[in-house]
């Protein structure tokens, strides 16, 4: 079956794991990627989208593969003259990112709206996937914790994921609005798909969005969704932490439960097949595999895997 038109919303690293098996997978004009911003802040006077320079990274072949975020190579040159001066660094920036953000803050200044800035962005890394951060209004992730509310980067960069979560917001969802082109990319797609990224702070803004959700639902494409987590515990960030201190078991079916209006599909590890049963009783097509994406070549098995899942359930569906 011909593959065409797949939509992916992501959040950072789990997101661009996947994304770089979809992109060696299709051609740049059958992708777009609608990016979380709600993770954006500002730092020493710079807007910083660390969802959105994640994702172009990756597809540009400059991520630092190590570390999963930034440049790979970059240097810290700046971060380390800015302590001198007293400056809180706890959010390090790369000498080469820097540039990034001088960029996309003069741009935003000069009263240029985020996704215009973002395809420019784009254009300079020569990225040809079409990537959509999901707003161009201003949404902020806040994590309310036994120690008061704190800024997404707060909770997970400066204290770590250590401070207990007690509900998380989204400031300024109410009057927030899809950026161009996110509705009709979830409209137009054949296959829309769900990044193993977190679904509270990643994912969820996304589809808090006013409008995402019921066009997720409306869509004749199947859903199909990449578990970020393997036997319980997610490859790299806080998702476990935040589904206990909500009062959810980390695993795939209170997953399922998250997104239970809008999936038709679940691929998860095999570490949690176990759950495959209580899965399809929901009426989901899942299939267990090796999730983990640490090379290349098991991104794109992956990304291949997700794929066929989602041709699977369009075939049905047309029939």
């Amino acid at each position: 079956m011909k593959r065409s038109r797949v939509t992916l919303l992501a959040g950072g690293v789990g997101a661009a794991r996947l994304l770089r098996g979809l992109a060696a997978l299709l051609r740049p004009s059958d992708l777009t990627v609608i990016v979380n911003t709600a993770d954006d802040d500002v730092f020493h006077g710079l807007h910083v989208s660390p969802d959105v320079d994640t994702i172009l990274y990756t597809l540009a072949g400059l991520s630092d593969p190590a570390r999963g975020w930034g440049i790979d190579g970059d240097t810290f040159h700046a971060t380390r003259a800015l302590e001198r001066y007293g400056r809180e660094t706890w959010f390090r920036l790369g000498d080469r990112d820097l540039a990034t953000h001088l960029f996309r803050t003069e741009a935003l200044r000069a009263g240029r709206p985020l996704s215009e800035v973002t395809a420019e962005q784009a254009r300079a890394l020569y990225v040809e996937v079409t990537v959509l951060p999901m707003s161009d209004d201003d949404v902020r992730t806040v994590i309310d914790t036994a120690r008061g509310p704190l800024s997404f980067q707060e909770y997970l960069v400066r204290e770590r994921a250590r401070s207990t979560v007690r509900s998380i917001r989204y400031d300024g969802i109410r009057t927030a609005r899809p950026a161009p082109g996110v509705l009709r990319a979830l409209e137009a797609a054949h296959s829309l798909i769900i990044a193993p990224s977190n679904p509270f702070v990643s994912i969820g803004p996304i589809l808090a969005l006013a409008g995402v959700r019921a066009a997720l639902r409306r869509a004749s494409a199947p859903v199909v969704a990449v578990s970020p987590l393997i036997g319980g515990r997610p490859v790299k960030g806080p998702a476990d932490r935040m589904m206990r201190a909500l009062g959810m078991e980390p695993g795939p079916i209170p997953l399922a439960e998250l997104y239970r209006d809008l999936l038709d599909g679940l691929v998860i590890d095999t570490a949690d097949r176990a759950h495959l049963p209580a899965l399809e009783t929901r009426g989901l097509r899942v299939s267990a595999i090796d999730t983990l994406m640490s090379t290349q070549a098991r991104s794109t098995a992956v990304a291949r895997k997700v794929l066929a899942v989602a041709d699977s359930l369009r075939a049905s569906l047309a029939s």
